[in-house]
């Protein structure tokens, strides 16, 4: 029998420079598999067939925003760009009536499946999760937020690698930043991130921490294939990711 999921949200947070590319185009707007990066995620969102699609967007607004209008995007601004939670608060304006849950992608993670995300909204439907985390185990996590279990195994927070501790670096279970959260309980807990941590951001990742303190279940779906997850920070990551894409369309 199928399962009935609630409303759906997508946020795209598509906002940053990618200083790291080397590149004075903005990071989304590079070719990936010959269409602008952040149209495969457009693709990925609109098969989820959301009632709303929101993307965030900041470095170079108007060349991301007419290509996120064309797919059916609402194109909302973060200026300045204070970190992944303050992207995601910049939704609140067109979801604040909204009672469904909010998906959130990111513009420079282009591999996500249509079929793992659906996964993840079941998932949190079946626990009646109020925040659900896609997550990954790698054999070297560095660079990734680390996800922190109790001794029962219950998620209790996400620590960003530069404000972990010696132990919770040797975690290997890390965080995609792809979430699937009840859209009321999501902006409320926004307006409580803070700030105080190593990049004086705030971080979409503290949501979880306060859904713990708040008694709220949180639950997660540990994605298969890594490169699903892969985000891309460097014009090598860009590369190695176009090898794999095309290679996965040969096998279909």
């Amino acid at each position: 029998m199928p399962v009935t999921l609630p409303p759906l949200a997508v946020i795209i947070i598509g906002a940053g420079k990618g200083t790291r590319m080397k590149s004075a185009l903005a990071k989304v707007l590079h070719p990936l598999a010959g269409r602008p990066m952040i149209t495969h995620v457009l693709n990925l969102a609109r098969q989820l067939q959301p009632q709303h699609l929101i993307t965030v967007v900041g470095y170079q607004a108007e060349a991301v925003r007419a290509i996120c209008e064309q797919h059916g995007a609402v194109c909302v601004q973060q200026e300045p760009q204070l970190g992944t939670g303050h992207a995601a608060a910049q939704a609140e304006p067109v979801l604040h009536q909204f009672t469904g849950d909010v998906v959130i992608l990111y513009g420079d993670v282009p591999a996500l499946q249509p079929e793992t995300v659906q996964r993840l909204r079941e998932e949190h439907h079946r626990q009646q999760a109020t925040v659900s985390v896609l997550t990954a185990v790698l054999p070297d996590p560095a660079g990734y937020g680390r996800i922190v279990r109790d001794t029962q195994g219950r998620i209790q927070a996400i620590v960003e690698e530069r404000d972990a501790s010696a132990q919770e670096r040797l975690i290997r279970e890390v965080n995609s930043g792809i979430y699937c959260v009840q859209a009321p309980f999501l902006f409320t807990a926004l307006q409580h991130v803070g700030s105080v941590n190593a990049q004086g951001e705030q971080y979409l990742t503290d949501v979880i921490a306060i859904a713990v303190a708040q008694q709220h279940t949180v639950a997660h779906v540990t994605v298969p294939d890594l490169q699903e997850i892969t985000g891309i920070n460097t014009r090598v990551d860009l590369a190695r990711l176009e090898t794999w894409m095309r290679a996965r369309l040969c096998d279909t």
